[in-house]
């Protein structure tokens, strides 16, 4: 697949420094604290075995007809409790931008035209979460200006999507720039410029609501998905500065129970 192609109908891949202070905010129960709002590791929990369970319902409903006993393994969903809470955060954040704003979000994604790519079934809390990020996401990154990027931020995006397997590997930052639009100073597609700006203004708001996350769940990452044309493609972005990835949060072992790995659609 040539990485052009990739890039031709991207949605945004948010990028931003996330405050992380503890703030005063620390409890083993919470997850996340963004304001006065508080998500619990059980409000986490019961996101993604609501996922699990009706990914596993559907995959059997599949299944059945031909006879055929799926394995524990085809029994589970790729999706991670990290990834729920990605998205707890990032539409928190984008709501209060949104209202800062004074923009509309319109309803205009449904998790049903979601499922299919994104492999959890409509019903599922995490796939309609996903439909109410897109369309929030959708409204900032047509509001807000573009912004310059550097070489670091540009092959952060391009590692994140390198992990889903959807565009090859090994590319040089000059590849990666003329794939992603983003060749010269000044010009260019504005795909990772846009997303930078969505990213600021995600980091301007944590910053002003205290937003604090569990050790176990750092570093928060930014919801994305990118069109091949073809297919849609699901990854995580870790919240990254301008110069580059930020190093100065750990980022804590998988679960052994848990897949690290960014859903690959289609698969």
């Amino acid at each position: 697949m040539r990485a052009r192609r990739l890039i031709a109908a991207a949605s945004v891949a948010a990028l931003g420094a996330l405050s992380l202070g503890a703030c005063g905010k620390s409890a083993p129960d919470v997850a996340a604290y963004v304001g006065d709002t508080r998500y619990s590791v059980d409000r986490v929990d019961e996101i993604y075995d609501n996922a699990q369970t009706l990914y596993a319902a559907a995959v059997s409903a599949e299944a059945g007809p031909a006879g055929a006993t799926p394995s524990p393994e085809q029994l589970r969903s790729s999706v991670t409790r990290q990834d729920v809470l990605n998205l707890l955060v990032s539409i928190d954040l984008g709501k209060r931008v949104v209202a800062t704003q004074g923009l509309q979000v319109p309803d205009e994604v449904k998790p049903e035209q979601l499922e299919q790519q994104l492999r959890i079934p409509a019903a599922a809390e995490y796939a309609k979460l996903w439909g109410e990020w897109v369309d929030i996401s959708a409204v900032l990154g047509a509001k807000l200006p573009p912004v310059e990027v550097s070489d670091k931020s540009i092959m952060a995006v391009y590692h994140a999507i390198e992990k889903t397997g959807a565009i090859r590997s090994g590319l040089s930052v000059a590849e990666v720039r003329q794939a992603f639009g983003e060749t010269g100073e000044g010009g260019g597609g504005g795909f990772v410029r846009g997303a930078t700006a969505l990213s600021s203004a995600l980091q301007e708001e944590a910053e002003k609501a205290g937003a604090s996350i569990n050790p176990r769940y750092r570093p928060i990452g930014v919801p994305s998905v990118v069109s091949t044309g073809q297919s849609l493609v699901f990854y995580s972005l870790p919240y990254i500065d301008q110069d580059g990835p930020v190093t100065d949060i750990s980022t804590p072992e998988a679960p052994a129970t848990e897949s690290a790995a960014p859903a690959t659609p289609g698969v």
